[in-house]
């Protein structure tokens, strides 16, 4: 077993997505790489903690390989805008990738210096490991128990969607 940490916009869409893929046991949806010790929802949402909504990912290597979950990660966001993704605006919405080790890091960074090689002007963080602190528990399995919220409704069904016509053969049985 492994982890992966991303940030990809709101941590809702970004969690329904990889909750999706085969290999993937568990998803924790969570905060990383600021200066609070003690981040809530309505602090990172203010912008002034310096954390990123995250998500962080345990997966079976042997079902699903890191670089498939970096190809997925950069269909479902836009890499190109700094500290944005859609309507979320702010520090908290920012592209990222932690990497737990060299091999994450090297997998990332060729990954992202081809997409720049493309002409894709990628701003996407690239950070070793910080602390992870978990979200509340009801930001856990958001989108599962929220399916009709407006949000909900509105961002996360075009990313799944995407997903599905993309990426079949990487999804759950």
């Amino acid at each position: 077993m492994q982890q992966a940490l991303f940030g990809g916009g709101c941590f809702w869409c970004v969690e329904a997505v990889f909750l999706q893929l085969r290999g993937v046991t568990h998803v924790t949806s969570g905060y990383a790489g600021g200066h609070s010790t003690a981040p809530s929802y309505e602090a990172v949402c203010s912008g002034n903690t310096g954390h990123a909504e995250v998500v962080r990912v345990d997966f079976d290597e042997t079902q699903i390989s890191y670089h498939d979950l970096l190809t997925v990660l950069f269909a479902i966001h836009d890499p190109t805008t700094l500290n944005r993704q859609g309507n979320d605006i702010g520090t908290q919405y920012r592209s990222v990738i932690y990497y737990y080790n060299d091999e994450q890091k090297q997998q990332a960074e060729a990954f992202i210096n081809q997409l720049k090689s493309e002409g894709i002007d990628v701003v996407t963080e690239l950070t070793d490991e910080p602390v992870f602190y978990t979200a509340e528990e009801y930001h856990q399995n958001y989108f599962e128990k929220n399916p009709t919220q407006g949000y909900c409704n509105f961002a996360i069904p075009p990313k799944l969607d995407k997903l599905r016509s993309k990426f079949y053969r990487l999804l759950k049985a």
